[in-house]
């Protein structure tokens, strides 16, 4: 076949993929499946004229079509990577999480019921083996998303919909695909009937050996890409050959799942590349990896549906029956999942709920496509299978695969119009005239100054302001008719307006640099859960995604316990550090949200709604500068460097800006800013790397650290150290208590405390010690004591305290200095 033919065809093929996107939107349709049906025209129409003898013109055309390469390989190990490893690298992990549970399920227990429901009933139904079905079963189980999310997209559909769909597309095609390499082997080697043990034996290597090659791939890639600095177009190769590696190397050398390692090499480099590449290198990394998934997603959706005339050739009526089952095992298999696990797993309290309609669209949006196709040409290509088994799969895989195609994609939408997930809801309604009606406010006041300016013609000015008036009227008119709005819901409204604005500071402050991407991302899913917490629980769902923006996770906690039981202190130091970070940027976004409530929500919802908004938005200033305090009394010289990063991150970007304009206005040439610019982008990345957080903690050496010890012998400090007891408290724990038993002092070895006593409060840190006033004084407890921050203290009964204070004319002062603080008489201090 003559390669200027071949590349013709290959060039045609990517016009149709330029054609079909328009087609899709003005049909309404998922974009797959206008691929689907044009690739199924093009090839039933070369077999039709090879067969025909009504023109001979096209028969090579025809044959180039049909001679094309197209075997499974090229599917699995061509354009399977390209499209996981950019859903990994472009999906928001930390919002996944939100839905893990959900996710999860769709996307694994949902695949092994699918397999085995679909299994049994055709063993039951056709007579075939058992290993057969349940390879037919993984073929048809994995679905394809992408179509759905689409449709989503394109209709104001709820975002957490589209986002556990996307979710369940992770881990979706990884799941079945295993399944179907291991049942694959059953079929290959003649095992009519395997065993639940058989596979599960081989379970696990398949899943935990492509773990832990994709995170491997993944690591070193990183790290070479860091290594080549600003070589942007080498760092973004090495990401083009990252997942092609690590499937490879899976499948090939470990023997393992090719589709989890290259899974696992995406994650590994969404969670690490932000923080080792520039933000413009990874964002034009992103870009490159957008289009690479679009081509190749395209690519094997016609491909594969020009394979589906020849799959169908050899059909039978009593494979109809067949692919009937196929279809009601799949569907009941998904019913289940959707609408009897996962309820029960919310009544549990294992899940977050997903509402009924969210799981009626699911359900009918289980499209399949691509993979399954390249699946079941596996198997045809296949020499050990036999012929019988090899024309069902092709004729039932394809069967079902055309079912959710032309039945389910085509009807999708108006099912979504059904349930009403393309409809906002009143309060969206309400929100969006009450947008509308401050944009045509403001642009009527840029329109008057512009016609001031420009002195414009009169006549005409005031024909567009008269039409442009009825408008306004109009849309203030619908806003005020909004006036019935419920309080609660004016203020949900503002809430959501003050969440999205500050999403938008984020971007816009992630694009000057002022804080990291890496630190943006995060901050930017605290503003979505803002967001997502004030539409479904208001004001008290606003407050609960804000105490958890700054507050500890369960992550946190098992960096304290690696760190206290195996004095593992890697994780911790880089989750502190990342705390740090984080609290300083949420302080900057959290700054410029005062002036948008004055100058914009009060506007639309008035002073009371603002006010109230104003009291909100303090208290959340309140508890991260409460948070902020914490961390800067535990480690004093680790905020200091932060904070002169983040100055001298802002020099620079202050700099750069002279620099611009200075080009632009001519003042300097392009040789002259090329330098300046390059000698800027040394300091930057040497301003980019974050100083290390040492959090190691040794009880000896910290018993020296203690200025209240200063004047203690070796002796007497060895003696003490045995003496300290040490224990962790997380933050917000209460130490002490009023009126408590005075029988301990405490000494801070790491962290912060809030001490209040008489109506004062006072904020100590490492190295001070606090419960020490009422041993002294013999009284009961006049004080009490939280955590601000995780914290070590270390304890020291009574009794040696008062021995330790006989010795340590320090510790006398200290005492003496701490009552005169309270108002306290030093005369009735007991020492």
């Amino acid at each position: 076949m003559s390669i200027i033919l071949i590349t013709g065809v290959i060039a045609s093929l990517f016009l149709v993929i330029a054609i079909a996107e328009p087609i899709a939107e003005r049909l309404r349709l998922p974009y797959s499946v206008i691929l689907a049906v044009l690739g199924i025209l093009i090839g039933g129409g070369a077999i039709f004229f090879l067969r025909t003898d009504l023109t001979d013109a096209l028969n090579p055309v025809a044959e180039a079509i049909l001679g094309l390469p197209i075997r499974s390989n090229v599917f699995l190990y061509v354009f399977l990577p390209t499209l996981l490893f950019q859903a990994t690298l472009g999906m928001n992990l930390r919002r996944m999480l939100d839905d893990w549970v959900p996710i999860l399920v769709l996307a694994v227990v949902a695949v092994v019921v699918a397999t085995l429901g679909v299994g049994y009933a055709l063993a039951w139904a056709s007579g075939l083996p058992l290993a057969a079905c349940l390879l037919i079963g993984a073929i048809v189980s994995t679905t394809d998303p992408s179509a759905v999310v689409s449709i989503f997209r394109s209709i104001s559909a709820p975002r957490r919909l589209a986002r556990i769909i996307e979710g369940e597309s992770l881990l979706n095609d990884a799941a079945a695909i295993a399944l179907f390499g291991l049942f694959m082997g059953f079929v290959m080697l003649g095992v009519p009937d395997p065993t639940l043990t058989d596979a599960l034996g081989q379970f696990p290597k398949l899943i935990f050996g492509g773990a832990v090659t994709g995170w491997f791939a993944a690591r070193l890639a990183v790290w070479v890409m860091a290594g080549f600095g600003r070589h942007e177009r080498a760092q973004i190769s090495v990401s083009v050959a990252l997942p092609y590696l690590a499937y490879i190397g899976a499948e090939q050398i470990v023997g393992a799942s090719g589709v989890i390692a290259v899974v696992t090499a995406g994650l590994t480099m969404n969670l690490t590349g932000p923080r080792r590449l520039s933000p413009l290198t990874w964002t034009n990394l992103n870009e490159v990896w957008n289009l690479l998934a679009h081509w190749a997603g395209a690519l094997i959706f016609i491909l594969a549906a020009l394979l589906i005339p020849r799959l169908l050739e050899a059909v039978r009526p009593t494979d109809f029956a067949l692919i009937g089952v196929v279809i009601c095992a799949a569907v009941v298999a998904r019913a289940l999942i959707l609408f009897g696990l996962l309820p029960l797993l919310t009544r549990l309290r294992l899940s977050p709920a997903v509402e009924r309609p969210y799981r009626a669209a699911i359900l009918w949006g289980g499209l399949r496509g691509a993979v399954t196709l390249a699946l079941a040409l596996a198997v045809t290509e296949s020499l050990l299978v036999p012929i019988e088994i090899k024309r069902v799969v092709g004729i039932l895989a394809t069967g079902f695969t055309l079912f959710t195609l032309l039945v389910q994609g085509t009807t999708l939408r108006s099912v979504i119009g059904w349930l009403g997930l393309d409809r906002l809801s009143p309060i969206d309604e309400a929100l969006s005239r009450q947008v509308v009606a401050v944009a045509l406010q403001t642009v009527r006041e840029d329109v008057s100054r512009v016609t001031e300016n420009y002195d414009l013609t009169r006549e005409i000015v005031r024909s567009e302001a008269k039409g442009f008036g009825e408008r306004l009227e109009e849309t203030v008119g619908a806003a005020e008719d909004g006036a019935e709005i419920l309080d609660r819901d004016r203020i949900t409204l503002g809430l959501i307006a003050l969440a999205g604005h500050e999403r938008d500071t984020v971007l816009v402050r992630m694009r000057e640099r002022t804080i990291s991407q890496r630190m943006a991302e995060q901050v930017l899913s605290d503003a979505d859960r803002l967001i997502e917490g004030a539409r479904s629980g208001g004001r008290n769902g606003y407050q609960r995604a804000a105490r958890r923006s700054v507050g500890y996770g369960r992550g946190f906690q098992v960096g304290v316990a690696l760190q206290r039981r195996l004095n593992l202190s890697g994780l911790l130091a880089r989750m502190t550090a990342d705390r740090f970070e984080l609290l300083l940027s949420q302080r900057l976004i959290l700054r410029d949200l005062g002036a948008f409530i004055d100058g914009r929500i009060r506007r639309i919802h008035g002073r009371r709604v603002a006010d109230l908004l104003h009291e909100l938005l303090a208290r959340r200033v309140e508890t991260m500068e409460t948070a902020l305090e914490g961390l800067r009394l535990q480690y004093p010289g680790y905020a200091e460097e932060l904070e002169r990063r983040f100055i001298r991150r802002t020099a620079l970007r202050l700099e750069e800006r002279e620099y611009t304009n200075m080009r632009e206005d001519g003042l300097i040439g392009a040789e002259v800013y090329t330098s300046l610019m390059q000698n800027l982008n040394a300091r930057r990345a040497a301003t980019e790397q974050r100083p290390t957080l040492d959090i190691a903690i040794q009880r000896s050496e910290l018993v020296r650290r203690f200025p209240l010890f200063v004047d203690l012998d070796e002796a007497a400090l060895k003696q003490l150290g045995k003496s300290l007891k040490t224990f962790y408290v997380n933050s917000g724990k209460w130490i002490l208590r009023k009126e408590d038993a005075a029988e301990s002092v405490f000494f801070i070895a790491s962290g912060a405390v809030e001490l209040e006593s008489a109506g004062q409060t006072w904020r100590l840190g490492g190295g001070e010690m606090f419960g020490q006033m009422a041993i002294v004084t013999k009284k009961a407890r006049r004080a009490q004591v939280r955590a601000i921050a995780p914290s070590t203290l270390m304890v020291l009964d009574a009794e040696r305290f008062r021995r330790l204070l006989e010795r340590s004319p320090t510790l006398q002062q200290s005492i003496r200095a701490s009552a005169e603080q309270r108002g306290i008489d030093p005369t009735v201090l007991i020492m």
